[in-house]
């Protein structure tokens, strides 16, 4: 079928990929973004539209700064098959003619191509969705890159059809009116996919090779909706983020070189993506979920943060959902804040419900699979500088060989998790400063025998180290060849493998099944090896193993807690360092210090362990009350996980548990130890013990003698054993090895523990036993002694199985303390170990069990007790807590009445209840749990009243009053315990039929309450404490009164307690606030009369601690933020109430805003319910106040109130509340109340303060517009604030969506929605409000239903802001604002027939406007300008109209200034076009007489040119600004941009020329300075008589003219430029300038600077161009213009620096040569042609450019040729001269080159045959010469360029001192060919007797000696040769004179001046100048010679008296003349002159 176009585009994405094979192939991947414009093909199975990618980033290195990077949009075609079709966009297109385009987004929709917005449904639709290629828009504008092939023309990329004047017409605003809303578009639909929808137009069918319809280009796009958006809004909200990431700020990453927060968003962009992944595919766990939703919310923080993007606030609780206007702007802020000032979410105080827990899992382990290991793994705390202590039960592994270690770690057998850990234990508890350690330690079975042979070897172990590897490796039999102790590897190896065969045949390892389905269970394994070597014999049979310590690794985990993600860690293991083992020192690496502590080294040296060098590991660590419902609720990672216990409770404990740990630290068996013995009392231990496999096998018994089996637990995952046995220990090192007891409750008391040691292999020689109870009560935790008896027949015998040591005393306090007999006999044998008890049965508080056990104590016990139950430990307590409550309650129903029982166990329980605020126990549930399930003593309640109320009766009491404030503490659970109590009683007394006691009960409770009123009433000091804690408490008690009381009741209690407080001070208020704060949250309070009553009452309580103060302490804004708190809960039960709050809240906000701000570096959290208030350190310190964002929230809040019915009722003075409401909302919208930077709230509360001006507009339009009548009682300023107000928040840029990134512009249009749309509505019907019904002729010329009134007031005072709406892209904005600002003019016009006054508004408002918001050029300019016109159409229907001609004279001036203000504010022009705009800106704001912006634009102008470094045209800028005024004495405003006071005419004048000056000075241009200067000094000397001045004046002029003659003067260069090419607009094109280069610049470096400046301009050479398309530029160089008829040829002796400032200053014309003719016939017949080029403006100027406006073409004669030959050759030769003088020797070659050519007289490069053009007769040296006839100008001007010529020549000789052949041969020459030029010089006879040069033959000698420079010959008593030798001291002269005349420069030569040729002729060096336009010659040898001024004076150095030798100056003569001489070059005369008048 052919190709037709369809009725609506559709939009559809990508499924299959769809590779190109032709070239009108569009290539798809999957996910690609499709529009559908066509269909065709067979079947209709092909469509062709575009794709939309995303844009590259290579695009970006070439983009302008800031500059969001343009998406990339392909066209093409493809099959139907790989797209699916998403949905159908627009409207139909024969609607509108245009294509539409329809996006995926929600709620928006764009209209006419200009980026307004309108809310339809919950879908966006576009009318004019795409714009055309040609057409210009503030909206996104994508490149099209055609892929197909075709060229723009062929592609159908057209202009848009424009509208005509009726279709405009009926889309102009009209009042009330609404503007068609386009149908919503259809969504995909499988059933739309092959409907109407897609169906191609049946008209329109578009024949084979007619062009297609024109290339739609998406626009404005608010960002995605996916499907997943509904249940995971941050799977768009990502995608978002990181398309607006790539596409506006990783590429300015690159080009700022900011590489590190590039690597930063790198990151971040990863785990964006990956979490946007997981959460889309929904591979996470509900936990994991959660978790992953709050990190990415916080990495798109980060991410922003780091970009210096505003922050937008998404909830993590809400899946990151965005929050919107919807939602509570308490939340917003709260959110808002957090984001914005911290890096992470603010950490939770600790809950003491939560515990922790960490899981280790054994990953790997470097093992050499020599020997058998077994590891155990426990947590130790370590405090600072305290020793380790064990924290939890060890987890046991046995390490299988590495070749089964993969299939045992699948089954996670390796792993544990260690439950229930404090957040002391953690370090995360406040004050908590110990670490902890996961401390691993290694055991390895050794054989006993090699360590008895290595002992018996190697001596006792107290001489040398022991090294268990060491011993490890050995074998049994040791090999001799081994003595030496250095081991080879080969026996090591062998010796290794050995030992492992042998460890294999060991019966006691378990064989492994060789077969592959068989597996390996470690836990199974160590436990049957505990059991066996528990319960095996010791024998001296056979190789014996002993289990030993032999590793140990620790590794500090606090750091680790707080963290969500597992870690994996690496712990090396260390061993003790032995001395045969530790050969290589570099093992000894650094390792904790806590393995000293854990495992002993004799040498104090560890080494990493060669067996099992490290261990790695995976932790992570979880937060949960219940370690069980953890691994419920986490099965993928914890699953059948073994679980190790801490040691003892984490809190309070609410399971069951008894266990006994206990830690077996040593044998003390020191030398010449003794043993006790039951008969014997001690005896010496056996010196045959070797004593270096020390093991204590321990059992626990019943007094019987039975075993209590499988009570002992070495580790968390073994079985129960009935005996265990510890490690190996060498004599003195200790066992450190903990177990626990699991022994059953009714055995506990009789129980008691076995223990033997042995030396093994050997029997046991020692036993010693240990009860577990001691008297009644439990032993005591900590360190025992139990004595070691020596094991023999008596001891080890029993008597019918009860042991014969249980007669004996355990430890040394018993019955026969031996220690006393240690002084006498030597030390006493003990066991050191450390017993702790867990248990929720037992208790070792003797005090505490006679509590418990009170019924069999007489009364005074009890007393006793009772006194002494305050020094009851709290874990004992803790753990028997119902027991403790039982036993309370028992003893205080049994001695009801008594006084002193009543108060004793009333004391008792405050004691036990005040546990409740201790944060090591979570004891408050278990009490609420006790007093609401177990608790049954309803007699109690008596007791405890009357307790109570004895306290309350005298609070002063000092005895009283801790035991008061220690009850108030804990009050909630006495009340809970009365109320219980109270509960109980009332069904006992019904069964007994008593029903009259509630009211006394009732009564009893309110006298207690009456008795807190009294109390807080109270003013002792004394008692602040006791009220402070009251106060603080009362929320708490209030609720368990719910039982017994009526909600109103307790409110009458909590209103009466709260009336109570109004006397209260300081921080009592802030304690009463947060008490009315959770009195307003109570859930106690249900009823609505309740409810009402604690809001009417809660503003009476409120009241005085917020509004207008003049305090401004801290205590009042923390008064206020709790207020701001209160006020947020209970906004929405507000009635009349709002009226208060509101203006409380307006006059808190300007009582704080009146105050400064400081910069925090603390950010205390929001809406506090508590004090002190909880504050967060922020990273950065900043400047913000919390009352003010609180404040600004509360009123947001308010903002949904209906405030016009309230405000209108309560407030006396409204006005003032108006107009404070409307600074405040100013205030709030100016970012004061918070930084713009906080995107949500900013832009929530943009809506909520439009709804509050709503709510103002009905109270203004009903109380504040009088009747015309009383017109005069209209309020102009509070409807002008109100205007103002609105018109602000209308014109916010934080609501032009079209100008935003996508992130941003979805976050906006989400939270506020079309903001300006609601804004434009509620200002059109404010105009209107206050205008006048206009009659029906002004309605039908103007289409205005009201007109005039008091809008007139506001005429010209908002004319500004209106104008600056009409260029609102926002089309309901915009139309608005015309229809306004047609409205006003219609009014001025009315008023006065004059528009002059809206036309100076709407200048100086497009001037601000272009300045603040650099607009640039844009449609919307032209769109304004024309709906203007629009709107006065009938106005133009009738010729004449004075009205009319005056609108269109003011909209041709707008149309023009727009014109102008484009295009000298538009960001891609370069700075030199815009400061040409910049002048004709000026120029018309001069025109139209606005002098204060024409100021504002010079000094800018001035600004500008100065940061370029043009100085000189920066001076001529200021000059536009002082032409404005006169020298007058009338004073001037004020200007304050730029900065001037308030001063005459003449001071600011003054003014400015200083400042003029001195950018002239800077810019060497002396002419303009001295202008200034000599109107200065005129007005100094004739007018104003300031002499002072006058004498600054004229010395400054005098310092610039020694400067010109010093000639310090550098010219600059000046280059030809044309345009041409189509491509340059008209002003330029085919157009001439001259431009003055930089200074040095040349043509090459100013082609380039030009390219900078048209960059698809092409440099072509001169000729002819015609009209091309393109652009094109032709650059060549030009010089000024010498004018050979200047008065300044016709000086002699002029220094070339002044002649050179004459010519040059303030030049106009410019020439370069054309045409050279240099016959052979000689320089009299030599003429050049020059062309010269005229501009408008002489240079310097402030463009540095000037258009050429006439080419004069000019033949110079050979007079004038030869003129300005000579000059430019006497240029070059002292260009070089100065060139080398100052330290540039390489310019030597080139000036001896052209002074050998100009002193050859047959050469014809010499300057000296010109003389032959001067008349014959004229004689240089004649002294007849005044009475021959007068030279010609031009001929004079010849005659003295050649004496210049010469002088220079022989100044320049001065430079050739050293090369004394070269002198004198030069020396010679000079004199021989300019002879004629020296006689003028010198006009005197030749000398009778020359002198010789004795350097040079006769022959050779000059001919004429040169006379002095004073016309007098030179003379002499005798010939002195010319010779340089050594000359008596005395004969030297006096130079001093010399030294004062300052030295005359000679400055730079013209650029179109040829040097002097060493090879080409004259002509051709000529010819090589004019071509270049450069003083360089094509010959090099003067290449960079014009880079340095050149002086023509004469050296002052140390050489002046040689000098002055060579022409001949003899001492008298020198004296007699007073000095000067030849020697003084070509300004000797000048000198002369000089020196003369200074004698």
């Amino acid at each position: 079928m052919p190709w037709r176009p369809l009725a609506r585009i559709a939009f559809a994405v990508a499924i299959y990929p769809f590779q190109a094979s032709s070239p009108a192939d569009l290539p798809l991947e999957l996910g690609d973004e499709l529009y559908i414009i066509e269909q065709g093909g067979i079947d209709g199975s092909w469509y062709r539209g575009y794709l939309v990618a995303p844009p590259s980033l290579l695009a970006g290195l070439t983009s302008v700064k800031g500059q969001t990077l343009e998406a990339r949009v392909f066209s093409g075609i493809f099959p139907r098959c790989c797209v699916e079709v998403r949905e159908v966009l627009g409207d139909p297109i024969e609607e509108d003619n245009a294509p539409s385009i329809r996006f995926n987004d929600e709620e928006t929709h764009f209209q006419n191509a200009n980026g307004s917005l309108r809310q339809e449904h919950t879908r966006a639709t576009s009318r004019n969705g795409f714009h055309y290629g040609d057409s210009r828009s503030n909206s996104l504008r994508t490149r099209r890159s055609l892929v197909n092939g075709e060229s723009p023309q062929d592609s159908g990329i057209g202009n848009p059809p424009s509208r005509s004047a009726s279709h405009r017409k009926a889309e102009r605003y009209e009042p009330g009116a609404r503007r068609k809303i386009s149908p919503r578009s259809s969504r995909s639909h499988p059933s739309l996919r092959s409907s109407l929808s897609l169906t191609p137009l049946p008209t329109g069918i578009r024949e084979f090779g007619a062009k297609r319809p024109s290339a739609p280009v998406p626009m404005l796009k608010i960002g995605d909706e996916t499907p997943t958006s509904a249940s995971e809004p941050l799977v768009d909200e990502v995608a978002s983020c990181l398309r607006e990431w790539h596409s506006r700020d990783l590429h300015e990453l690159l080009l700022g070189r900011r590489y590190s927060v590039l690597e930063k968003i790198s990151d971040l962009v990863y785990q964006l993506d990956l979490s946007r992944r997981q959460m889309l595919h929904g591979v996470l766990t509900p936990h994991e979920l959660n978790a992953r939703r709050e990190k990415t919310v916080w990495d798109l923080v980060s991410g922003n943060k780091l970009l210096s993007k505003e922050i937008i606030v998404r909830d993590p609780k809400q899946n990151g959902r965005l929050l919107t206007r919807n939602d509570s702007v308490v939340e917003v802020t709260k959110l808002q804040a957090i984001m914005s000032l911290l890096d992470k979410p603010p950490m939770a105080q600790h809950d003491p419900v939560n515990l922790y827990h960490l899981m280790v899992d054994t990953k790997a382990f470097a093992n050499s699979g020599s020997i058998s290991l077994s590891l155990t793994i426990s947590l130790y705390s370590r405090a600072e500088g305290g020793a380790p202590k064990q924290l939890t039960e060890s987890f046991a592994i046995d390490i299988p060989s590495q070749d089964h270690f993969d299939k045992v770690a699948v089954s996670r057998k390796f792993r544990t998790l260690f439950t229930d850990l404090s957040s002391v234990d953690v370090g995360e508890a406040s004050g908590s400063e110990s670490d902890l350690y996961l401390v691993v330690k290694v055991h390895a079975n050794l054989s006993i025998e090699s360590v008895s042979i290595g002992a018996s070897r190697k001596g006792s172990s107290s001489d040398k180290d022991y090294s268990p590897f060491e011993t490890a490796a050995s074998s049994p039999s040791e090999s001799p060849s081994m003595k030496g102790g250095r081991r080879s590897i080969m026996w090591a190896q062998k010796q290794l493998g050995s030992t492992r065969r042998r460890g294999h045949q060991d019966p006691r390892f378990s064989k492994i099944p060789s077969t592959a389905d068989s597996s390996f269970d470690a836990t199974d394994t160590r436990a049957r090896s505990e059991i066996q070597e528990s319960t095996r014999p010791f024998t001296q049979q056979g190789p014996q193993y002993a289990k030993r310590t032999v590793g140990v690794g620790v590794l500090n985990i606090k750091n680790l807690f707080g963290q969500s993600k597992a870690v994996e860690q690496t712990m090396s293991i260390w061993s003790p360092a032995g001395g045969a083992n530790v050969e290589n020192q570099e093992a000894r690496l650094e390792f904790d210090e806590l393995i000293r502590e854990l495992i002993p080294s004799r040498s104090g040296q560890f080494t990493k362990s060669k067996t099992l060098d490290h261990i790695r590991l995976n932790l992570q660590c979880f937060e949960s009350p219940d370690a069980n419902v953890l691994i419920i609720r986490t099965p993928t990672l914890l699953q059948s996980i073994s679980q190790t216990p801490k040691i003892g409770f984490s809190g309070a404990p609410t399971k069951a548990r008894s266990d006994i740990y206990l830690t077996l630290s040593e044998a003390f068996l020191p030398p010449q130890g003794l043993l006790s013995h039951p008969e014997r009392g001690t005896v010496q231990m056996s010196s045959s013990l070797n004593l270096r496999n020390v093991q204590l096998t321990i059992e626990v018994r019943r007094p019987s003698g039975e075993r209590i089996e499988e009570c002992i637990f070495p580790s968390s995952n073994g079985p129960g054993l009935t005996a265990w046995r510890t490690t190996a220990a060498f004599r003195g090192e200790p066992w450190n090895q903990m177990i626990k007891l699991v022994i059953p409750s009714d055995d506990v008391p009789e129980a008691h523990l076995i223990m033997s040691l042995a030396d093994a292999p050997n029997f046991p020689f020692a036993l010693c036993w240990m009860p577990l109870r001691d008297e009644e009560a439990f032993i005591r935790d900590g360190s025992h002694t139990p004595l070691l008896y020596l094991y023999d027949k008596l001891t080890s015998s029993s008597d019918k199985g009860r042991g014969a040591y249980l007669a004996f005393p355990w430890n040394s306090r018993g019955r026969d303390d031996v220690s006393r007999e240690e002084v006498l006999t030597g030390p006493v044998a003990v066991l050191k170990l450390e017993t702790y008890l867990c248990s929720t049965i037992f208790s070792q508080d003797k005090v505490l069990l006679g509590i418990l056990k009170w019924r069999e104590h007489s009364r005074a016990q009890i007393l006793d007790l009772l006194k002494r139950f305050v020094f009851v430990s709290e874990i004992e307590i803790v753990k028997l807590v119902d027991d403790v409550f039982d036993a309370l309650f028992g003893i205080l129903v049994d001695h009801a009445g008594k006084d002193n029982f009543e108060d004793l166990v009333f004391d008792a329980l405050v004691t036990v209840l005040g546990i409740v605020h201790d944060r090591r126990f979570n004891l408050g549930p278990l009490v609420d749990h006790y007093a609401e399930t177990k608790f049954d003593y309803p007699f109690a309640t008596p007791c405890l009243m009357r307790s109570y109320l004895r306290l309350l009766a005298n609070p002063a009491d000092s005895r009283n009053s801790r035991r008061l404030r220690a009850t108030f503490k804990v009050g909630r659970q006495i009340l809970k315990f009365i109320m219980c109590a109270r509960e109980k009683q009332k069904v006992k007394e019904a069964e007994i039929g008593i029903i009259a006691t509630q009211s006394t009960f009732s009564r009893e409770v309110k006298n207690i309450f009456r008795a807190l009123e009294a109390l807080v009433k109270d003013s002792s000091p004394s008692l602040i404490g006791s009220k402070t804690l009251v106060v603080q408490h009362m929320h708490t008690w209030l609720p368990e009164l719910g039982g017994c009381f009526s909600e109103a009741e307790i409110f009458h209690l909590a209103s009466s307690f709260l009336d109570a407080c109004v006397g209260v001070q300081s921080k009592l208020i802030l304690y009463k606030l947060v008490l009315v704060q959770n009195l307003t949250k109570m859930t106690l309070f249900t009823k609505s009369s309740v409810r009402h009553s604690i809001v009417s009452n809660t503003s009476r309580w409120i009241y005085p601690y917020w509004g207008t103060s003049t305090d401004d302490s801290d205590q009042w804004r923390e008064q206020i933020r709790l207020c701001c708190s209160i006020a947020s809960v209970q906004i929405e039960e507000f009635g009349a109430e709002a009226s208060v709050y509101f203006a409380k809240t307006i006059d808190s906000y300007r009582s704080i805003q009146a105050t400064q701000k400081i910069r925090k570096d603390t950010f205390s959290l929001l809406f506090p319910t508590s004090y002190p208030f909880s504050s967060k350190p922020i990273p950065a310190a900043s400047n913000f106040d919390e009352a003010l964002i609180e404040l600004a929230a509360v009123l947001a809040q308010l903002a949904e109130v209906p405030l016009a019915k309230h405000l209108n009722q309560s407030l006396p003075d409204l006005t003032d509340t108006l107009f404070t409401t409307l600074d405040v909302i100013m205030s709030i919208l100016s970012e004061e109340a918070f930084p713009s930077s906080w995107l949500s709230l900013h832009i929530y509360h943009h809506k909520s303060s439009l709804e509050i001006l709503e709510s103002l507009f009905d109270i203004l339009v009903v109380d504040f517009i009088p009747s015309p009548d009383d017109a005069d009682d209209f309020n102009t300023d509070l409807w002008k604030k109100f205007l103002l107000t609105l018109l602000t928040l209308v014109r916010s840029s934080s609501l032009a969506l079209e100008t935003f990134a996508e992130q941003r512009r979805r976050a906006v249009w989400k939270i506020a929605g079309d903001v300006r749309e609601q804004g434009a509505d509620l200002l059109r019907r404010s105009w209107e409000a206050i205008g006048w019904d206009s009659g029906p002729e002004d309605q039908i010329r103007y289409g205005c239903s009201r007109l005039g009134g008091y809008q007139v007031q506001y005429v010209p005072s908002l004319v500004a802001p209106i104008v600056e709406l009409c260029f609102s892209v926002h089309e309901g904005l915009r139309g608005v604002a015309v229809r306004i600002l047609q409205t006003m003019t219609v009014s001025e016009w009315t008023l006065s027939e004059d528009l002059s006054v809206i036309q100076t508004e709407m200048i100086n408002c497009l001037d601000l406007m272009f300045k603040s918001k650099n607009l640039g050029e844009g449609i919307v300019q032209k769109l304004f300008v024309n709906e203007l016109l629009d709107m006065f159409d009938s106005l133009s229907r009738a010729p004449g109209d004075p009205l009319w001609e005056s609108i269109k004279e003011l909209v041709s001036t707008i149309d023009e200034l727009l014109d102008l203000l484009g295009a000298a504010h538009s960001p891609d022009i370069t700075e030199p076009f815009r400061i040409m705009h910049t002048l004709r800106l000026m120029d018309f704001l001069k025109d139209m007489q606005k002098e204060d912006i024409f100021v504002r634009y010079v000094h800018q102008l001035a600004d500008v040119q100065a940061q370029l470094h043009n100085s000189t045209e920066a001076g001529l800028a200021l000059g536009l600004h002082a032409d404005l005024y006169d020298w007058e004495t009338k004073t001037l405003a004020p200007l304050t941009d730029p900065s001037f006071p308030e001063q005459t005419a003449f001071e600011r004048k003054e003014q400015l020329y200083f400042e003029m000056i001195k950018y002239y000075e800077d810019g060497a241009a002396w002419d303009h300075a001295l202008t200034i200067y000599r109107e200065l000094a005129d007005r100094y000397e004739h007018y104003n008589y300031d002499f002072a001045k006058l004498a600054r004046t004229q010395r400054s002029m005098a310092k610039i003219y020694e400067t010109i003659a010093r000639g310090e003067r550098h010219t600059p260069r000046y280059f030809r430029v044309i345009y041409r090419g189509l491509g340059f607009p008209t002003s330029l094109r085919d157009k001439e300038f001259i431009f003055e280069g930089g200074r040095g610049e040349r043509q090459s470096a100013f082609t380039d600077r030009m390219r900078q400046q048209h960059p698809s301009a092409q440099i072509v050479p001169l000729g002819d161009l015609k009209e091309v398309e393109g652009q094109y530029l032709q650059i060549s160089a030009v010089s000024p213009h010498r004018d050979l008829d200047h008065h300044v040829f016709q000086q002699s002796r002029v220094p070339q620096s002044i002649r050179e400032y004459l010519l040059s200053s303030r030049t106009r014309r410019f020439s370069i040569t054309s045409r050279r003719h240099s016959p052979a016939s000689g320089v009299k017949d030599q003429w050049i042609e020059k062309t010269v080029y005229s501009t408008a403006d002489s240079f310097p100027n402030i463009l540095r450019r000037s258009g050429i406006v006439a080419v004069d073409v000019l033949r110079l004669s050979p007079l004038q040729t030869a003129v300005e030959r000579t000059s430019r050759k006497t240029s070059e030769i002292a260009l070089l001269d100065r060139r080398i003088r100052d330290g540039d020797d390489t310019g030597f070659a080139a000036l001896t080159e052209a002074i050998k050519n100009s002193v050859d007289p047959s050469s014809a490069s010499s300057v000296a045959q010109y003389r032959q053009i001067l008349p014959e007769s004229i004689d240089l040296n004649d002294d007849d010469l005044d009475d021959e006839a007068p030279l010609e100008p031009l001929q004079n001007a010849l005659k003295l360029a050649l004496v210049d010529h010469a002088s220079t020549l022989k100044h320049s000789l001065n430079l050739y001192s050293r090369r004394g052949l070269e002198r004198t041969t030069f020396s010679q020459a000079l004199f021989s060919t300019f002879a004629p030029e020296f006689a003028f010089l010198n006009p005197c006879p030749e000398p009778s007797t020359p002198p010789t040069s004795p350097s040079l033959p006769p022959s050779k000698a000059s001919p004429s000696i040169p006379p002095m420079p004073n016309g007098r010959p030179v003379t002499s008593p005798s010939p002195r040769p010319l010779s340089t030798g050594a000359r008596s001291r005395s004969s030297r002269l006096s130079l001093a004179f010399l030294k004062s005349p300052p030295k005359t420069p000679v400055p730079a030569t013209n650029g179109d001046t040829p040097s002097a040729p060493s090879s080409l002729t004259d002509t051709e060096s000529e010819e090589a100048t004019s071509e270049d336009g450069s003083a360089a010659p094509r010959s090099g040898l003067l290449r960079d010679a014009d880079k340095r001024p050149v002086t023509a004076t004469s050296g002052r150095s140390s050489k002046v008296r040689k000098r002055l030798s060579l022409l001949g100056i003899q001492k008298g003569e020198r004296k007699a003349k007073g000095g000067g001489g030849a020697g003084d070059g070509a300004t000797g005369g000048v000198l002369r002159g000089m020196a003369g008048e200074r004698l």
